[in-house]
């Protein structure tokens, strides 16, 4: 009976081998053989966009810093004392006389520890950013509203830019924008506009739907449903916004100090750089009472801030209700 034999060449078996070693270094580690260059690419499009959009970026500066100026103008370079006056005045205004009384008790804590034009230059930054944000958010989360197709691409962006750390977009504003007063209002924009879209966005849609048809069947517009109908309604969401979008972008004042951005939180980045604790309690000191304040003013606008004519509340009412007392004819005997 004849025999066969296969000659088999020992190189397939090593051949096999690293083949089936390669297969188990995937399975144990499959990010180990194969890896994205994402820092590359994030690094390179950012360097494209200096290159070629840089004055572009710069322009940008131009609005922000003549608001931050007019601000720091009226906040700064008023007397304090004055200054304090109509900033409780303001409050009172807004809020009834309990906020303004505590609004009085704050700012006299922050002038009392020796911070008061730090905490004036932080609230022109803080008043800028708040205004480009309503100027955004509010037309933004009214689009929002109307378009479930905005929405969904507005949603992912705004879940980026709430969870993104803040310190990852820091070095992309200081290459795009510079470092300053500008690009830390720039950077708290980005961290505190969503609250503002989201809350419009959900004010507008919770209106009831028999209100909206009710406005369109007495023959309002579109335009006149939403300006008459719909943000009214949801004014007290969008106010709740806007409280979140003023503590958001307060809290950013230390962040925004690594950028060589004045105020507060320059006290407390310098304090912790030294270890001076003293230096950077009296900064979070005063931010925290800063927070107290606009946090009580703002919540208190949504919810007492509508109740009555603006004439009829607050320091512009007493006098209102004085001149119009000293106004009318006093009842006087008659002459004999």
């Amino acid at each position: 009976m004849a025999h066969l034999f296969v000659a088999v060449d020992p190189s397939a078996f090593q051949f096999s081998g690293i083949h089936l070693s390669i297969a188990l270094d995937w399975l144990r580690d499959p990010f180990q053989l194969l890896r994205i260059p994402f820092d590359d690419g994030v690094t390179t499009a950012i360097r494209f966009l200096v290159a070629h959009f840089r004055p572009l970026f710069q322009s940008v500066r131009v609005p922000i810093n003549s608001l931050l100026q007019t601000f720091q103008q009226l906040l700064v370079g008023a007397p304090p004392s004055a200054l304090l006056v109509f900033l409780t005045a303001v409050a009172w205004q807004l809020a009834g006389r309990r906020i303004g009384g505590l609004s009085f008790l704050g700012l006299s804590l922050i002038g009392f520890i020796g911070v008061w034009q730090q905490a004036m230059v932080s609230l022109s930054i803080v008043l800028t950013a708040v205004v480009v944000c309503v100027a955004i958010g509010i037309p933004v989360g009214v689009l929002s509203a109307r378009s479930d197709r905005v929405e969904q691409v507005l949603r992912p962006l705004l879940d980026a830019m709430q969870t993104l750390p803040v310190f990852v977009y820091l070095v992309p504003v200081v290459m795009l924008f510079g470092i300053g007063e500008a690009p830390g209002v720039i950077a708290t924009v980005i961290y505190a506009l969503p609250p503002l879209i989201r809350l419009t966005n959900l004010g507008i849609r919770q209106v009831p739907e028999e209100v909206v048809e009710a406005s369109l069947a007495f023959g309002s517009t579109p335009q006149q449903v939403l300006w008459e109908t719909q943000i009214p309604l949801a004014m007290p969401t969008i106010l709740a916004g806007v409280n979140q979008t003023v503590l958001f972008a307060l809290g950013m004042s230390v962040v925004t100090s690594m950028i060589a951005v004045p105020g507060l939180g320059l006290l407390v980045l310098q304090g912790l750089n030294s270890l001076d604790v003293g230096m950077a309690a009296t900064g979070g000191v005063s931010i925290l009472a800063m927070a107290i304040i606009l946090d009580r003013v703002t919540q208190s606008i949504g919810r007492i801030g509508f109740q009555r004519s603006w004439h009829q509340q607050g320091p512009v009412g007493l006098l209102y209700r004085l001149t119009r007392d000293q106004g009318s004819p006093s009842e006087s005997p008659k002459s004999i």
